[in-house]
């Protein structure tokens, strides 16, 4: 088989850089090692970005997103001393959308099915060969048998534990890593949200999360010890914790009901420079990691798609390579602006196993200065609806 573009992962980062590319008659094969139904029951993210939401539009998936997508103009900080609204309309006229990132996945499957893209699953044993020549291309195993995509490019939009990072050299990889020593345990349940916008709360007992995927769906965090496992909180327990971590005014008024999801995700910084080498170009976790504080996690790979994108119509309508020679230097200089607003967040939010009382003033205290001083709402603001491409 031949393609232009052979894409390595089938999650949204990969689907809507092949959704992309093939409406600009860009051909391209999407290999997935996970089956299509594995893929969707994933539960992840639900805050776009303004430019994330732009990037769907233009791929010609944004219909349902606007349709059901709940705008949110600002969040809610909270401590020990009460609750306060960060306005982004005020701050920098604009808004994010709540969208789950198992919707955008949803409509970019059926967008691609439309157009007929090549999407491949079962792709099991992928190895990417002659990166760094001017004809790579990929073998997999698929139903017994050895299959191969010759292609002029390769995109590595395979997650942290992927193959696409570990073919570029070790000698080549410079990797940033930081692993914070505490996890999220969160809830999923048909319950109303315990507000309209996302509520982050810094408590002496630890971080808390209120945040929804619609008006009957909510999405609720605690955060946990290193090491904790789902099995060990009982639904009970968890409302009781995210009670005490609440504002009052929340927690008395919150629905509660079964959990339909319960898991525990670590957290951890991590980059990996440069994001090419050759032919083989890193798209979103293959390249970077971020707490998810920040909500940086989704709307970081799709700024890497849209640079990646940009770049490849680029070269095949111009002949112009410029745009992926600087790929890597003009993603990475997006990437470290989000790993710097995804590490405040964590930091000013969460109770660190060392924290003294003293350091826990000096979060409250910052967190009153997002009250006090406009130009430190403004710099919030900006960085949580997205950083301009």
């Amino acid at each position: 088989m031949r393609t232009q573009v052979a894409i390595i992962g089938g999650g949204p980062s990969g689907l809507l850089l092949s959704q992309l590319l093939n409406r600009e008659g860009i051909a391209t094969v999407v290999l997935e090692r996970r089956s299509r139904a594995h893929v969707l029951s994933r539960i992840r993210a639900g805050v776009l970005e303004r430019g994330s939401a732009a990037l769907l539009r233009h791929a010609g998936v944004g219909g349902r997103m606007d349709a059901e997508g709940l705008p949110h103009d600002g969040c809610y900080l909270s401590t020990v001393q009460g609750m306060f609204h960060v306005s982004f309309r005020d701050m920098v006229n604009a808004q994010v959308l709540v969208y789950g990132q198992t919707e955008v996945t949803k409509d970019l499957y059926a967008a691609q099915d439309a157009i007929g893209a090549t999407l491949i699953d079962g792709a099991e044993d992928v190895a990417l060969h002659e990166v760094d020549g001017a004809n790579p291309y990929v073998t997999y195993r698929k139903d017994g048998e050895q299959r191969r995509v010759a292609c002029d490019v390769i995109a590595g939009c395979d997650g942290f534990h992927g193959i696409s990072r570990q073919t570029i050299p070790a000698s080549v990889r410079h990797e940033f890593e930081r692993v914070y020593p505490f996890g999220w345990l969160g809830v999923l349940s048909e319950t109303a949200p315990a507000a309209h916008e996302l509520v982050y709360a810094n408590h002496p007992r630890g971080f808390a999360l209120a945040s929804m995927r619609n008006a009957r769906l909510s999405r609720y965090y605690i955060q946990v010890p290193e090491g904790t496992r789902p099995e060990q909180w009982s639904d009970a327990a968890f409302w009781d914790e995210l009670r005490r971590r609440l504002p009052p005014e929340l927690a008395e008024s919150m629905e509660t009901g079964p959990s339909i999801e319960k898991s525990v995700a670590p957290l951890r910084s991590f980059v990996c420079e440069p994001m090419r080498h050759g032919r083989l170009f890193l798209v979103g976790d293959a390249a970077h990691i971020v707490p998810p504080t920040g909500a940086k996690g989704l709307n970081l790979a799709f700024g890497d798609v849209h640079y990646l994108f940009e770049a490849l119509r680029r070269w095949y309508r111009d002949a112009d390579a410029e745009a992926l020679d600087t790929y890597s230097d003009r993603a990475l200089a997006r990437v470290w602006g989000a790993m710097r607003f995804s590490w405040w967040m964590t930091n000013m939010l969460h109770r660190f196993p060392e924290q003294s009382d003293f350091d826990q003033r000096m979060q409250e205290s910052e967190l009153r200065q997002l009250v006090t001083v406009p130009s430190a709402r403004t710099t919030m603001a900006l960085n949580y609806v997205g950083l301009p491409y």
